[in-house]
């Protein structure tokens, strides 16, 4: 890590001796708000896409044009996280949070109304609340631990909470609104994340006392009143950031790795359909069996790579997992049979979560104090990503039927295998 961006060490719990990684219960009993945060900011679009229906009615609108407005979100997550990416590392972390959690608390607000442009303004704002809350909560849990290992280890518990969210919010959106419908579900999560915002606010200023939480002289964030006036500039930030070894080629993997797994996911209900005959209904079981892999997946490689003494690096790891996913994938499209396409399917959302744990591990260990830049950046070009994905999975559906989305989606795993070569060829020694 570089000297640049390494920094002082941060804030690290009493009860968390120096080079310890606490066990995951221990962790969540500290990053508890983040963790929950994280969760909230998940259940606003899952809403959406619930309800896309009844929304589109509620609206005079059809559900395809209600349909596009989804995309809005992934445009401003896209913008907002690249345009915003330095200033995560240039404001205290639980402020930016707050700020992510109002904004989320103001679009639901808006959606709850059901008008359409309140809803297309619903769209816009969650992605951009998104695209400040996610890389705020993951890099703010990973500076409440001095030791590398515990940091990446707090962050990809950030993102393991995500991907279980992912799984659970659907019925547990949907039960609710038994009793107060798709609109009710948007008001409280307004409250509940207004609520949040202001816990957030207030774990902000009680940092801001000198001497809390550990800090010395009003030090914040693990930063001397010196070292942050040498914080770089908004652009030097970018440029310094490229200057770190293997960061580039990583944010690449996260992109193209999210573009082949999304773009998969767009068709992988219509194939099931296709291929094997499965309704919507039985398909749901298809999606929890990923779902759950992934979130699995996610969990274990996260606390593999905590600890002390990995059996395996982060970067072999990264490379194996692609090649697992490669060749899922691949098989998916390919076989005939239910019962192999069913553990294939595990498969590949297995090796995704594994290489999204391990590019946020080493985005946190090699990132130092700009690790909030890179998690930023790294959330944008997954936006992207997921664009990319489905237009590329789509194109190639169009051209060759399910071999052909295989050859389109295999080949974006194909390219984020390169760049995971070159980031483990510039792995620092302490890594490699």
């Amino acid at each position: 890590m570089s000297s640049e961006t390494k920094g002082p060490a941060v804030e690290a719990h009493a009860d968390v001796s120096p080079g310890a990684v606490p066990g995951d219960l221990r962790m969540a009993r500290t990053l508890w708000p983040f963790m929950l945060a994280s969760a909230v900011g998940l259940v606003p679009f899952t809403i959406f896409s619930t309800f896309l229906v009844p929304i589109a009615h509620a609206s005079d609108s059809g559900v395809a044009a209600m349909g596009q407005l989804r995309g809005l979100g992934g445009l401003a997550a896209l913008a907002v996280g690249t345009a915003l990416a330095p200033l995560i590392d240039r404001v205290r972390k639980d402020w930016a949070a707050a700020g992510g959690l109002a904004v989320l608390a103001l679009s639901a607000a808006l959606g709850a109304t059901g008008e359409f442009l309140l809803l297309a303004a619903f769209c816009l704002l969650v992605g951009a609340g998104t695209a400040v809350l996610n890389p705020a909560l993951t890099a703010a849990a990973a500076d409440r631990f001095d030791h590398d290992a515990a940091a990446g280890r707090a962050a990809t518990l950030i993102t393991a909470t995500q991907s279980l969210t992912a799984l659970l919010a659907a019925p547990l959106v949907a039960l609710p609104a038994v009793l107060w419908g798709w609109q009710g579900d948007l008001w409280a999560i307004a409250a509940v994340a207004a609520v949040l915002a202001l816990l957030f606010v207030v774990r902000g200023r009680r940092a801001e006392r000198p001497g809390a939480h550990g800090e010395k002289n009003g030090e914040k964030d693990g930063e001397k009143d010196g070292e942050k006036a040498a914080r770089p500039g908004y652009l030097a930030s970018f440029t310094l950031l490229g200057a770190l070894p293997g960061v580039v080629p990583l944010l690449f993997v996260a992109m193209l790795r999210t573009a082949a797994f999304m773009g998969y996911l767009a068709y992988l209900a219509a194939f099931y359909d296709e291929r094997f005959g499965l309704a919507p209904g039985p398909f749901a079981l298809v999606w929890t069996l990923s779902g759950t892999s992934f979130f699995l997946g996610n969990l274990v490689a996260g606390r593999l790579l905590s600890a002390e003494r990995p059996k395996v690096s982060g970067e072999r790891l990264m490379t194996l997992a692609l090649l697992v996913a490669l060749a899922a994938l691949v098989g998916v499209f390919f076989t005939r049979s239910l019962f192999l396409a069913l553990p294939l399917t595990a498969l590949v959302g297995a090796g995704h979560a594994t290489v999204a744990a391990c590019v946020t591990t080493l985005l946190v260990r090699r990132c130092g104090a700009l690790r909030g830049t890179a998690l930023s950046l790294n959330a944008a070009g997954m936006s992207f990503g997921v664009f990319l994905g489905a237009g590329l999975g789509g194109v190639g559906l169009a051209l060759g039927g399910y071999p052909g989305t295989a050859a389109a989606l295999g080949g974006l795993t194909l390219v984020a295998l390169a760049f995971a070569r070159a980031a483990a060829r510039s792995a620092p020694a302490a890594e490699g």
